[in-house]
């Protein structure tokens, strides 16, 4: 069995043997990378660029020439033919794109010796190119004109580098080739804005309502670095934003300003997004993406080919795009509520009334708590707190005894009180219909005053009237 040493070693010698491996990888792809760029170096750009001389290449060219030198009317099967047309220029300008790629990693290789710091100043290919080509062999780059190839500071950077750069000069081979591959990259762009005009000047027959929304112009740029509206309609709406986007260089320069509105790709030069305030420019930017991705799909997959989807589209980004543009709304000053006067309604019944008699305030507390002007109040020891007493005992007699207040609850139960006498003795007042005539079984009728016999019972103690042999029952109140 082994131990956990024995494991740990056998755990680092699999990890060796990678990292061995991945270093054996990355030596091949470098000696192979080498011998490219080597072949490049002694082949030439024609070992690089082989597009312009494949037969597809010439006819497709030849045909979108023929094609807009005629200014005839398109129907039927020319139609057709030119929609066929136009999907070939598409896969020709991402091809030509390819390509362009090709020859400027071969420029860069072979320029490399004479300024290597060059390619991260600029890092589009065809400046690259045409900086490449203006400057030559040139050691002195201050003796060089680059107005109109670069922005100004950029000239002022790639100035200075020159001056200091640790490059060498070139050889007559190499120079060359580096010119060769300059024009090289120069024709393939020549040929892609060929075609590109081509297809923008088909764009109603092959994305109609992609080029209602864009204008042909910037659905042709779209289309083609995407590779074809198919391709297009694969491409999620977050990423159609920024296609053909360029890197910014900055060395040696503040990137403040270069952040104000970064990912800037074709969709940017839409005729919508440009009428549309800076401020507000990206996030038009995402909501024309998003509509692009899915007229793409229309126009890659659906059968509608009139346009109306892009017109109805269109309609609808500027009017959101006028509904950011308005001004919040103001502010009404809303008049007071009329002020309510009027006690409040609470709870009300018996009920409440007793409970509120019940807690309510006593006139001895109402005293307390009043204390007179310009007289001191009497106070007494509670514990170990001084309580003051108000207004309690300052009235002329001198004497701690408050008016009390009849009470509703007394007179209430006094009225409760009498009115259960009168039911069960009957009342004071003798009517003209009543009678004094009482039946008995023993003597009949007899005459009795009931007023007589109230006094007698209330003459009488509370255990006399049940014990005593006067006694007898008491006449109980009817229910």
């Amino acid at each position: 069995m082994a131990t956990v040493a024995e494991t740990f070693l056998a755990d680092l010698d699999d990890l060796s043997d990678e990292e061995r491996e991945d270093e054996e990888m990355e030596e091949v792809q470098e000696e192979a990378e080498q011998e490219r760029r080597k072949r490049r170096r002694t082949g030439g750009v024609q070992e690089v660029a082989k597009l312009r001389s494949t037969e597809r290449y010439q006819r497709v060219l030849e045909e979108v020439r023929r094609v807009r030198s005629e200014e005839s009317k398109i129907v039927g099967e020319d139609a057709e033919q030119r929609y066929n047309l136009v999907l070939e220029c598409n896969e020709i300008a991402l091809e030509i794109e390819n390509e362009l790629f090709e020859v400027h990693n071969y420029i860069k290789d072979v320029y490399r010796t004479k300024f290597p710091e060059l390619e991260s100043m600029v890092n589009h290919p065809i400046d690259y190119a045409r900086v490449v080509k203006r400057i030559g062999n040139e050691m002195d780059v201050t003796r060089v004109d680059l107005d109109g190839l670069l922005p100004s500071a950029t000239i002022m950077v790639v100035t200075v580098t020159g001056s200091t750069t640790s490059g060498k000069e070139l050889d007559e081979v190499s120079l060359q080739q580096c010119m060769e591959a300059c024009e090289e990259a120069f024709a393939l762009d020549k040929d892609k804005k060929t075609v590109l005009k081509f297809v923008e000047s088909s764009m109603t027959l092959i994305a109609p309502n992609l080029s209602i929304v864009l204008g042909t112009e910037v659905a042709a740029k779209i289309i083609g670095i995407a590779g074809g509206v198919e391709a297009l309609s694969k491409i999620p709406a977050c990423n159609v934003q920024v296609l053909g986007a360029k890197k910014r260089n900055l060395a040696g320069f503040s990137s403040a300003g270069a952040a104000v509105q970064p990912h800037q790709g074709f969709v940017f030069e839409c005729p919508i997004i440009q009428q549309t305030p800076p401020a507000l420019r990206n996030k038009a930017a995402r909501l024309v993406g998003s509509k692009c991705a899915l007229l793409a799909r229309f126009d890659a997959f659906g059968d509608d080919r009139s346009g109306s989807i892009g017109e109805k589209m269109k309609d609808e980004i500027v009017k959101k795009i006028e509904k950011w543009q308005e001004p919040p709304p103001a502010r009404v000053a809303k008049p007071l509520q009329v002020p309510d006067m009027e006690p409040k309604k609470r709870r009300g019944g018996k009920r409440y009334r007793k409970m509120k008699e019940r807690y309510g305030v006593s006139d001895m507390g109402k005293l307390q708590n009043r204390v007179q002007f310009n007289q001191a109040e009497e106070e007494i020891i509670d514990g170990d707190e001084m309580v003051g007493m108000g207004m309690v005992g300052q009235e002329n007699s001198g004497r701690l005894r408050v008016q009390m207040k009849k009470s509703n609850l007394a007179s209430k139960a006094a009225k409760k009180l009498a009115k259960v006498q009168n039911r069960r003795y009957g009342t004071g007042v003798t009517s003209g219909l009543s009678s004094s005539i009482a039946f008995t079984p023993i003597q009949g009728i007899e005459l009795e005053n009931p007023h007589l016999k109230m006094q007698a019972d209330k003459g009488r103690s509370g255990t006399e009237s049940y014990f005593s042999d006067s006694g007898g029952f008491s006449a109980m109140p009817k229910k």
